[in-house]
């Protein structure tokens, strides 16, 4: 082998007749420093299951594997050149400066040429190299990202994903039927990996799971669409995928590359979808955190609490993609027997991810909206119970209810009298914890509204919670004190099934237990004085946490279900 210069540049030959196969030898070409018409020092490849990469030090090759994957199709020429044309098209909206152009290379006096006059027999993206140890991930190892870094990240994805192509067409890709048949063509193609390498029980489970969210969410996805969550987004959003680069050589120091070009309908998607593959991906890598303040901060920019009731449906689809792509990946048989085996390895992990994600998202939570009477708690409640497509529990129409009273009969009397003695009290609480009960044993989440003024009948349900293997949120409602004085005074006039007046205030208040009892796990605390969208907000995001870290313990200790976390439940 060896360079011969001609007008087009440096061609190389390759001897011995190998030009009758082409992509080795067009492989081999881009493989030797003598082929480029720019200096090169020394060249890397780095290799996925459907492109290589050639890097030469200033500048990045990259080829299309001629497979046919089902979800990609890259076996002619044309189709690679079409889709080596999109990739620099479609990169361009969140990268600058970065995707330089489609180089052809062609057959030129027995041997091969970048951008000669010959027969082209193989097209690759060029790109600018970029330095790896600027990736977010490298960042992230390094302890290098600052919370400056994060909020600039956010805002540049936030100013995307605002002005990114929406319309009919790509709507329907948010559609339920559409995500049905990308979760479905995933499963149906990691299970020729069952049990080689797939754990066959985990892996039936998540496919239920997922099947049965899809089947419980048609509102959800309906709503997605109306509310223009649904864009041409990146698809493929990782952390080795986003650079933090300096200003001087770049017009923007946030560079996002390698969208998915080769199929509209993994681009075209929820935002949820997208930022749940940079979420999982900060999981994998065991940056939960940031995850977590990433998601908080996109939610309160873009207005989107109902982010977090899909985030872990779209963590557990991106998961279970990237452990297809490594099953995948060791199955060609192209890679070496320990390069096999850490993608064997990775898949597992990545499945054990999505199982994670899975459970998450089909555990029922019982939620309990709690606090003051004039707190706000069943605004809250019915605005959550329309999101979630809940059952809501309201202590006062079931107490009205169980006393023989129309809801709207006013039964206002001194407090603690009347149907609010403690007795006529405990005995609504044994009412809703039967009704709870019931909705959890058929799978369902439910919302509480009511005050849980005391730690008898907190315990009550938090014992309810774990005999049920559920999730339990007391989501206590907080606002000034004057604007509650100000809610409870204008139901003298108003119509109100709540009987608690303004006059009830003081003796609720000193007969109102703290919530101390809870921990971390159980208890968050939502301002109710904000408006309703950000009151809703800030439940969804502290809850979600909070579900994620329920979960896990139950998952770690099903014996003692999170009793180990918790203090035992008692025996009244």
């Amino acid at each position: 082998m060896k360079a011969v210069n001609t007008k087009s540049g440096p061609v190389l030959k390759i001897l011995g007749g190998a030009e009758a196969n082409h992509r080795a030898g067009v492989e081999l070409a881009l493989s030797n420093p003598a082929f480029y018409p720019h200096y090169v020092k020394a060249i890397e490849i780095e290799e996925t299951h459907i492109s290589k990469v050639f890097l030469t030090g200033d500048f990045a090759y990259k080829l299309k594997k001629p497979v046919d994957l089902g979800f990609l199709n890259f076996t002619t020429l044309e189709k690679r050149h079409h889709y080596c044309e999109q990739e620099v098209l479609l990169n361009q909206r969140l990268s600058q400066d970065v995707y330089l152009d489609v180089v052809v290379i062609t057959l030129e006096q027995g041997g091969y040429a970048l951008n000669g006059p010959g027969q082209p027999v193989e097209y690759a993206v060029k790109m600018r190299q970029l330095p790896r140890e600027k990736t977010m991930l490298e960042l992230l190892r390094r302890g290098k990202l600052s919370d400056d870094m994060l909020q600039r990240l956010l805002q540049f994805l936030a100013r995307f994903y605002e002005k990114a192509q929406r319309g009919p067409t790509i709507d329907a890709m948010g559609s339920q039927m559409v995500i049905e048949g990308n979760v479905e063509e995933d499963f149906s193609q990691t299970e020729p990996f069952v049990p080689s390498i797939l754990n066959p029980d985990k892996f039936s489970r998540m496919h239920d799971a997922v099947r049965a969210f899809l089947r419980n969410n048609t509102d959800l996805f309906q709503r997605r669409i109306e509310t223009g969550f649904i864009c041409d987004c990146h698809g493929d959003l990782r952390l080795g995928h986003i650079y933090f680069l300096d200003h001087s050589h770049f017009p923007d120091d946030i560079q996002i590359i390698d969208c998915i070009e080769f199929n509209d309908r993994f681009r075209y998607s929820d935002v949820a979808a997208d930022l749940a593959f940079l979420t999982m991906d900060l999981d994998f890598q065991g940056f939960t955190d940031v995850g977590q303040t990433l998601l908080t901060a996109y939610a309160q920019e873009a207005g989107d609490p109902e982010v977090f009731m899909l985030l872990d449906f779209y963590k557990c689809y991106r998961a279970h993609v990237r452990c297809k792509v490594e099953c995948l990946r060791q199955a060609t048989g192209e890679l070496a027997a320990r390069k096999a085996k850490l993608a064997v390895e990775r898949a597992q992990r990545y499945f054990e991810l999505a199982s994670g994600y899975a459970a998450s998202f089909s555990r029922q939570t019982l939620w309990i909206i709690c606090g003051l009477s004039g707190s706000g708690k069943s605004s809250i409640a019915t605005e959550l119970a329309n999101r979630l497509n809940v059952r809501v529990l309201s202590s006062d129409a079931t107490r009205k209810k169980y006393f023989g009273l129309a809801p709207d009969e006013p039964a206002v009397v001194e407090f603690g009298e009347g149907i609010y003695t403690r007795v006529a009290t405990a005995q609504t609480y044994e009412r809703l914890l039967l009704l709870a009960r019931e909705e959890l044993f058929h799978g369902n989440s439910v919302i509480l509204d009511a005050t849980f003024s005391t730690r008898l009948h907190r315990e009550l349900f938090r014992c309810l919670a774990v005999e049920m293997g559920a999730n339990v949120i007391f989501a206590e409602c907080l606002c000034p004190d004057a604007v509650l004085r100000v809610r409870l005074a204008e139901r003298q006039t108003g119509a109100s099934i709540s009987d608690a007046r303004l006059k009830h205030l003081e003796a609720q208040r000193q007969a109102f237990e703290p919530l101390d009892e809870l921990g971390e796990y159980l208890h968050l605390q939502v301002s109710t004085g904000q408006p309703l969208q950000q009151s809703l907000q800030q439940i969804f995001a502290a809850a979600y946490l909070l579900q994620g870290k329920q979960t896990r313990a139950s998952q770690s200790a099903r014996v003692r279900n999170i009793r180990a976390s918790f203090t035992p439940c008692k025996k009244f």
